[in-house]
């Protein structure tokens, strides 16, 4: 088995257990509550749920998706979280592969994850994930660029989180009832890690999240689900608009430069 298999392996089965442990972040966070203490345990007998039944997705499984103790169903979404995080660790493990870089990534997927979820269901994303997400993410890349890492340039993503924040900050301050401040806040994360990989990926980045946002509103209308005063979180649109940019946002900012003839 070649080491590209095994990293992606141990990297997947690394998502499974992190996305575990997002499903406390999800439904914690938001209220305020801490995410170590007190255990997880069943929302409606109050059981704590015994170290078996906490395998990720195995656990549900073999469980039918219910209470060991009370029968109460568990929803599906929380094997589904745990296998979009392990899913999304491979893809940042096929991506940059065993450089230095790639620790920065897996948070910013285990992160992105949590945030996405929280802005869909409270429409607000907490400053307990984004604003630690600065020092997480500098640290980590500045990690990388002191092992060697040839994938990105630490002073141009810490440019690039700025220039990013800016932008977002001045359309908030320019339309506050269309954009969040948490939205501003969660720009600048994204800033970094886009600028980290170069302005190309950072452009496609910014891009990407506002046109994603448009067509999703713009297909509420169109389905009658919704209208232009709609609030519509934007946050998930943000990160999956991050997410294209980390994984194809230089050859789509290429194919864009090719065509235009810049």
């Amino acid at each position: 088995m070649s080491a590209d298999v095994l990293l992606a392996a141990g990297v997947g089965l690394l998502g499974l257990l992190i996305g575990s442990f997002l499903n406390v972040v999800v439904w914690r966070v938001p209220q305020g509550l801490s995410v170590v203490s007190p255990p997880s345990a069943c929302p409606a007998c109050a059981t704590p749920v015994r170290p078996r039944d906490n395998v990720p997705v195995v656990s549900w499984l073999l469980l039918r998706g219910r209470c060991r103790d009370c029968g109460t169903a568990i929803s599906v979404r929380y094997p589904l979280v745990e296998v979009a995080c392990a899913v999304l660790f491979v893809v940042m493990a096929v991506r940059f592969g065993p450089d230095p870089v790639l620790p920065a990534f897996l948070y910013l997927a285990a992160v992105g994850l949590a945030l996405a979820l929280i802005d869909l269901d409270c429409k607000r994303l907490p400053d307990a994930l984004t604003l630690p997400s600065y020092a997480v993410g500098t640290v980590l890349l500045a990690g990388a660029a002191l092992a060697g890492s040839g994938t990105g340039s630490l002073v141009r993503a810490l440019v690039a989180a700025a220039a990013m924040f800016a932008v977002y900050f001045a359309l908030c301050f320019a339309y506050p009832a269309g954009m969040g401040f948490g939205d501003v806040k969660l720009a600048g994360v994204l800033g970094l890690y886009t600028g980290w990989l170069g302005w190309g990926e950072w452009a496609v980045g910014l891009f990407l999240g506002f046109l994603l946002g448009a067509l999703f509103g713009i297909a509420l209308i169109l389905a009658r689900r919704g209208g232009r005063k709609t609030a519509v979180p934007f946050g998930p649109f943000m990160l999956l608009g991050a997410l294209v940019a980390v994984l194809y946002g230089g050859q789509l900012a290429d194919a864009y430069l090719a065509t235009t003839g810049v």
